[in-house]
Order: structure tokens, then C-alpha cells, then sequence
């Protein structure tokens, strides 16, 4: 039943991809404009420490709508992907007018990618051990 949702499951990682991409490089604030009326406001989900709390759960929302979506034969070139826009994206505020670089963006970009990604090779590792124990007994 499951795979009869993986071409919906795609669907829906490829919009929330350009979801992600067009708040990115938007000059200002989208979601401040919707919510406050104000493009230089930026909703905060959480307090930031270290590092930008919005974006780790960004990254980590679709980081995981990533893992579900594709084969596992796939999911090292998503999470490349994943790796790969979550920094090139960031770099682009250096150059779009109203937004702003900054390193605590960068890294919550970072973490939230490869925090999904220990976890899915965290899983895969278990899955294998517990396949192992059942080829022995």
C-alpha cells in the first residue's frame, strides 16, 4: 500500500523543493509579509541557539519527505542534493538584495540534512544487524 503513495510522495518533495527554493530567494521575507504585513520580519518557530532553528527544521522536514520518497539505490544522490542546496542556497543571500549570509543559517541548513542523514544510516545499520541475526538462527 505503501508504494501505491511513492509518485504522490515525489510530487510533493519536488513542490516543497521549490517551496524552499522561491522563500530563499525571495527579497525579503514571504511568510513575514503573509503573517505580520511586514517583509523584514521573519516568523521564528524557535529561539535560535547556535544555530537557526527555522532552517534546521527546514532542512530536516525535507530531508525526511527526501528518505520517503525515493529508493534506497536514490537516496545518496537526494542527500547530495540536499547537501548541496542547503549550502548553495544560503550563499545566494549574499547577493540578493534584503537578505543577508549568515553562518548560523548556513549551519542549521547543514545540520538539519545530516542530522536525517545519521539517522536513516543509524536505521539502515539496525535493519541490517537485525537481518544478519535472522540468516544465523
Amino acid at each position: 500500500m505503501f508504494k501505491f503513495f511513492f509518485p504522490y510522495l515525489k510530487i510533493f518533495f519536488y513542490i516543497s523543493n521549490l517551496i524552499l527554493i522561491i522563500l530563499y530567494l525571495f527579497p525579503g521575507s514571504i511568510l513575514g509579509w503573509l503573517l505580520y504585513d511586514n517583509v523584514g520580519l521573519q516568523p521564528q518557530i524557535t529561539s535560535d541557539f547556535i544555530v537557526s532553528s527555522n532552517h534546521v527544521y527546514a532542512f530536516i522536514a525535507l530531508s525526511i519527505l527526501g528518505c520517503i520518497s525515493y529508493e534506497k539505490k536514490e537516496l545518496t544522490f537526494i542527500f547530495t542534493y540536499l547537501f548541496s542546496i542547503s549550502i548553495f542556497l544560503e550563499l545566494l543571500h549574499i547577493i540578493i538584495p534584503n537578505r543577508g549570509f549568515e553562518f548560523s543559517d548556513l549551519f542549521g541548513n547543514i545540520l538539519g540534512v545530516v542530522l536525517v542523514y545519521f539517522f536513516f544510516q543509524l536505521h539502515k545499520y539496525i535493519n541490517n544487524l537485525k537481518n544478519e541475526n535472522k540468516e544465523i538462527k
